[in-house]
């Protein structure tokens, strides 16, 4: 009975619940009328929260600084920000990779180094693994690399479509990808005969034709809507690329035509799975970088930069014009005589074409005849404008910045000192040599994985094991694909430091000789022992022997290829080096350096 009573005490009467729920309604009534929309911060607030800046609201975040308040900026997900905008980026892209020089000069530097005349395929299989001797697994790379020219090096038998050999389709697929944003190579089969023992062909395809079906939900092109669901599957396509459930690639989806092609055929779309059921080999190699998750279409090279360059393309347009139209030394005569009986211009007795009463031409010599009571007035522009150079650079070295390419190299013009110009070569080869494997990642290496498993099936490449245990086929596939090397911008130091590092166990000749001329060290050997064969002279092993017999002034081993003598070479010229830049710069600093 106590109980009961005690819990008869704790709660409360039903009108007494009625009560507080009613003051609390009240009281967000009140709350509601006290939200107003807030100027500063464009949200609707009660009076009593005033917002404080804090951390990055006080920096790039503030609605309140003048400076950023009015800087509405909108992002989304990657398809909103990048697959939705595409098409527009890659036809201004390409617009100015085809009128603007500085986006040629772009595109074409990275060609130019990042692939040059192609990456040769050097073997370097794991022979620790493999258990071969060093002699085996010299054979078996040279065998290799022999057999892979025969594929590689015939337009016919690489290029599905007959056009390039493989490292001309290393050239196309930069190209697409540094001014489209991407672009895929679609491995297909065919027919082998004796001249062409392979199947293997690779159709490079722009990436407009990568696309979704209209028929998959896409609205169309119209509102650039590129995101569509595949209505066998059930997958999402974006732009073309099929996803499952877990965000892996699975398909791409490949149009017959351009989007908008004059005189094409009915548009259809082929679905191509990213890689092969029963092997797990790849049909289909997508070049590309991302800057986002969940990413994948990529970006043109020159997104960043398209307006600058489009801009400085047009302000190079008019000091051109205008330079030009100052160059002309036309005259105009005023007369209040008839205009008819004029001789200047005439041209023998041929008829002229018709000219209307207020059309005059300019033109080197051009003499005009202008009516009664017309005049002419000139502005005064002088051009070229003095500062038309130093803009021009200051605006291509920004956009050399955001391209990675320093602006001496974008504009192949090198006036600064030797330093400065090593330092920015340095700094491009950099971006050159990340392109250059990411390149390798995404074309080269999946081609040569594919091309390597039809070479052992058919039995014109031995490698036990390799479709059994994955760690034999990795150690089989290991190589390297070697391009243009960097240069030297001064052969006798550079060649020096290299001698140098050799000499001291910091690099190795082979290494040296890809990174100052790009060649192969071992043809190098092989070709100089050919060479003094022919002359009579020594055996030219360089680095790896030193007989040579005794100085007859007892002075030792003359030999210049003894390793010994080597050594004392690169020491004795690293410090001549080190002295004469010493002095250089004790008598007048940085700025005696050759330029």
């Amino acid at each position: 009975m106590h109980v009961k009573s005690a819990l008869s005490r704790q709660q409360p009467p039903e009108s007494s619940l009625l009560l507080s729920a009613a003051c609390r309604f009240f009281i967000n009534i009140k709350e509601v009328r006290k939200i107003r929309y807030d100027n500063k911060t464009g949200l609707y607030l009660p009076d009593r929260i005033r917002p404080q800046n804090k951390g990055y609201g006080d920096a790039g975040a503030s609605w309140q600084k003048k400076s950023v308040k009015g800087f509405t900026a909108a992002s989304g997900s990657p398809r909103e920000d990048i697959d939705f905008h595409n098409a527009t980026l890659r036809q201004r892209a390409r617009m100015l990779y085809m009128a603007a020089p500085i986006a040629t000069s772009a595109i074409k530097t990275n060609r130019t180094n990042v692939v040059g005349v192609g990456l040769k395929l050097k073997s370097r299989i794991n022979r620790e693994v493999l258990g071969l001797t060093p002699e085996q697994a010299e054979a078996w790379q040279n065998t290799t690399e022999r057999e892979f020219s025969l594929w590689a090096n015939n337009k016919r038998a690489c290029d599905a479509t007959g056009m390039n050999d493989f490292y001309g389709l290393q050239q196309l697929a930069l190209i697409s990808w540094l001014v489209s944003g991407d672009c895929i190579g679609v491995l297909k089969q065919y027919e082998p005969d004796k001249l062409r023992p392979y199947a293997l062909r690779l159709h490079m395809i722009e990436a407009d034709r990568i696309a979704t079906p209209t028929d998959s939900g896409a609205i169309g092109a119209v509102l650039n809507m590129t995101t569509g669901r595949n209505p066998d599957t059930g997958n999402v396509i974006y732009d073309g690329v099929e996803i499952d459930g877990n965000g892996l690639v699975i398909a791409y989806h490949i149009r017959n035509t351009y989007p908008y092609e004059v005189g094409a055929p009915t548009t259809t779309w082929s679905r191509v799975i990213a890689y092969q059921e029963h092997t797990g080999l790849p049909n289909v190699v997508h070049i590309t970088d991302s800057e986002r998750a969940d990413q994948y279409r990529g970006v043109s090279y020159l997104a960043q930069v398209i307006e600058p360059l489009l801009q400085l393309r047009r302000y190079t347009e008019s000091e051109l014009m205008a330079a030009v139209v100052e160059s002309f030394f036309t005259a105009f005569i005023k007369t209040e005589a008839p205009t008819d009986d004029m001789p200047f211009n005439e041209v023998m007795d041929e008829p002229e074409e018709p000219r209307g009463p207020n059309e005059y031409h300019m033109g080197p010599g051009q003499i005009n005849v202008m009516q009664p009571g017309e005049d002419v007035t000139f502005a005064d522009p002088k051009r070229p404008a003095g500062g038309f150079d130093g803009f021009v650079t200051a605006i291509s070295a920004q956009i050399g910045a955001a391209l990675e390419i320093p602006a001496d190299l974008l504009l192949k013009r090198f006036n600064a000192s030797y330093s400065a110009s090593r330092a920015a070569l340095l700094e491009a080869w950099k971006s050159f040599k990340m392109r250059r494997e990411w390149l390798a990642n995404d074309l080269c290496r999946p081609v040569y994985e594919v091309w390597m498993s039809e070479a052992v099936a058919r039995g014109r490449v031995i490698a036990p094991g390799f479709f059994t245990n994955p760690a034999i086929r990795a150690a089989y596939l290991e190589c390297d694909w070697i391009g243009p090397s960097q240069g030297q911008l001064d052969p006798v130091k550079e060649i020096t430091a290299e001698i140098l590092a050799c000499s001291e166990g910091f690099s190795t000749h082979a290494q040296s000789t890809i990174k100052l001329n790009g060649g192969q060290w071992d043809a190098n050997v092989e070709q100089l022992a050919r060479e003094n064969e022919k002359l009579g002279g020594q055996e030219p092993d360089p680095h790896q022997t030193g007989t040579g017999g005794d100085d007859p002034d007892g002075e030792g081993d003359p030999n210049p290829h003894n390793p010994a003598n080597a050594r004392q070479r690169g020491l004795t010229a690293m410090r001549s080096l080190v002295l004469a830049e010493q002095i250089k710069q004790a008598v007048g600093g940085q700025g005696n350096e050759e330029t």
